[in-house]
């Protein structure tokens, strides 16, 4: 499990290869990943928008921005989690993501929430370490 810490608000990611959707044959692999989002900050924020920043084995960039997560801007109270998952295609056995969430508090106050980078190794590829 992959961890990063903002403002009290800790981020864990768990990645799993897909193998049986994955098509190496045509260069289509396929990765589920699972973020754990928990709030031990003093305040509730509500997440806006994400940024993820994903490389692949050849070091191609691709950079997505959206709002909320799968379709949802949930509100995270003090002292509670949300959690999600979500799936990353690529067209080589290995790549690594990294992003960040944009939250609000309910004090008004914008910010960035750290999402760890994590890895996405296939039985295709060398592993990669963080």
């Amino acid at each position: 499990m992959y961890k990063a810490i903002t403002r009290n608000i800790r981020v864990s990611v768990t990645s799993q290869f897909l193998e049986k959707v994955s098509r190496p044959e045509i260069n289509r692999y396929f990765w589920s990943y699972t973020v754990f989002i928990e709030n031990s900050g003093p305040l509730t924020i509500q997440l806006l928008s994400r940024y993820w920043h994903i490389t692949n084995a050849l070091g191609v960039i691709q950079e997505i921005r959206g709002a909320g997560v799968v379709g949802e801007k949930p509100t995270i109270e003090s002292g509670s989690s949300y959690s999600y998952s979500s799936a990353c295609p690529l067209e080589t056995p290995s790549g690594i993501m990294v992003g960040k969430y944009k939250v609000i508090s309910n004090s008004g106050e914008l910010f960035d929430v750290n999402i760890p980078a994590f890895s996405l190794d296939s039985p295709e590829g060398p592993r990669t370490l963080n």
